[in-house]
């Protein structure tokens, strides 16, 4: 014996449920899910009353049970939470009105979230997800309106506009490498020094991005540019685009060139910059030879006034270096790993490899123990270089927020995979960029307000599914209840209940 009932949950919603009898009062009670309205409570009873009636045989005398199934049609399912939340983060940042409520656009974007593939298998993704989408030629036909730097630039202002800039700006900037299948380059795609070490033709991508690693601005350029004459234009466009009066640009030791460094200080911009150590500047010599035999202090910072550049156009600037414990750790143990194979190295033990403490003369090998003194004082040290009068805590933490534009390119090319494997014309490839970079921002945008990755919002919230169905007298729409964390999650993405 069976019999649906109705309970009401702690979260106010109508729980429909079978109840199952069995022999001396056993029972289970089966759930089929929650409802918030009649019209889905109606629902749900009917699929419960065809389930009843699914395990019931005709009577002997040819009398059919009571419990007929009823007639019910499903018209349509979609990945509703899924969709709802991409599409709720594309028109949060404006992408919707920058790009002129272009709705192939919107399209490729969120294929490109859900499952990234080529444009023509976007319209699979799409059609799985639950959407209608536009024929591959009308894809086609609106590619070059995303290649044009005006619509690029649009993408870019909205933004911006939504970025905490203000009239000065601290903007990240980083690059990376693209590479494709073919042999011959055509003047964009062209071999150079490969992030993934190919040696096919490539592109080389620059980004610039908010302190907090939200996309402002992408640009491709060709493959064989120097990443240090990348910067610059990325940097020029954006602020004459979006007005920005004060830029303080940071950037990682092989961004920033001298000429770099002062192309920035003759627009009236400030730096940031990772730099390098090939000797023991004076500051860390000095604090040496006035503390011997006495390790730094973690997080010690050391402060000395630099001058840089050429004799006829020398540029004063400040370092400041900092020590740190953990990283002198790592740095002493590569130490003694390489002071080892060098010293089996001399007495023929091993073979001779490369190894910086080996120095050949003529036919001698010795251990270099002025080097190895040398790298061991640096140990631990690292020096920040920049033109701001700012704190050395301000100017070491904003150097330190690189690692969100790393992010970003890492998710691009593994959770987006940007890389433009079917796109040959420069016109293709600045379009995929387009489509990438508003992808990207949407993404940043879901991460930042759910503290999911992308990857974990798509796998968790595509399993979702919206039913449509027609009951016979109207049609109603039902879908399964969430787990408290995933609407906690929802919650924090729309700024309201997710039921």
């Amino acid at each position: 014996m069976a019999y649906v009932r109705t309970v009401k949950t702690s979260s106010g919603a109508t729980a429909v449920q079978i109840v199952w009898k069995y022999h001396r009062g056993a029972r289970e009670i089966e759930h089929l899910g929650s409802a918030h309205t009649l019209a889905e409570v109606e629902l749900l009873q009917v699929a419960a009353a065809q389930r009843i009636a699914a395990g019931q045989d005709e009577l002997p005398l040819g009398i059919p049970a009571k419990a007929e199934p009823l007639a019910v049609e499903v018209t349509g399912t979609r990945m509703g939470r899924l969709l709802d939340g991409i599409g709720h983060a594309y028109r949060a940042l404006g992408l919707d009105v920058a790009a002129g409520q272009d709705r192939v656009f919107e399209e490729l974007v969120t294929a490109r979230i859900i499952e990234p593939t080529s444009k023509k298998d976007a319209a699979r993704v799409l059609e799985e997800a639950g959407v209608r989408p536009s024929s591959y030629r009308t894809v086609k036909r609106r590619l070059a309106s995303y290649a044009i730097a005006e619509f690029r630039n649009a993408l870019s202002g909205a933004l911006a506009a939504r970025a905490p800039l203000g009239p000065s700006a601290l903007v990240l900037y980083d690059v990376t490498t693209l590479w494709f299948e073919t042999d011959t380059g055509d003047g964009f795609r062209e071999p150079g020094f490969s992030k993934e070490r190919r040696l096919e033709p490539q592109i080389t991508v620059g980004l610039l991005t908010d302190a907090t690693g939200a996309p402002l601005m992408v640009e491709g350029f060709e493959g064989n540019r120097a990443e240090t004459r990348t910067m610059i234009p990325v940097i020029q466009r954006f602020v004459e685009a979006h007005g920005i009066v004060d830029v303080t640009v940071v950037a990682d030791a092989g961004m920033l060139s001298e000429a770099n460094l002062k192309n920035i200080e003759d627009a009236g911009w400030t730096f940031v910059v990772g730099g390098k150590l090939p000797d023991i500047p004076y500051a860390i010599a000095q604090w040496i030879r006035e503390n011997p035999g006495v390790d730094p202090v973690d997080g010690m910072i050391l402060t000395q006034p630099v001058v840089m550049g050429t004799k006829a156009d020398t540029r004063r600037r400040t370092a400041y270096y900092q020590y740190r414990a953990d990283r002198a750790r790592r740095t002493l143990h590569g130490i003694d790993t390489q002071v080892t194979k060098a010293e089996k190295a001399v007495t023929g033990q091993v073979p001779v490899k490369r190894n910086r403490f080996i120095t050949l003369s003529g036919g001698t090998k010795t251990v270099n123990r002025e080097l190895e003194a040398k790298a061991r004082a640096l140990a631990g040290w690292k020096p920040y270089v920049t033109n701001l009068e700012a704190s050395p805590e301000f100017v070491i933490g904003a150097y330190h927020q690189l690692w969100h534009v790393e992010h970003s390119f890492r998710m691009s090319k593994h959770d987006l995979k940007a890389r433009p494997v079917y796109s040959r014309t420069r016109e293709s490839i600045d379009a995929h960029l387009a489509v990438v970079f508003a992808a990207l921002a949407v993404s940043h945008w879901i991460e930042t307000r759910t503290g999911w990755t992308i990857k974990r919002f798509v796998q968790t919230f595509r399993r979702y599914r919206q039913v449509t169905i027609n009951t016979g007298t109207q049609t109603v729409t039902g879908e399964q209840p969430l787990p408290d964390d995933e609407r906690a999650v929802l919650t924090k993405l729309h700024g309201q209940s997710a039921h």
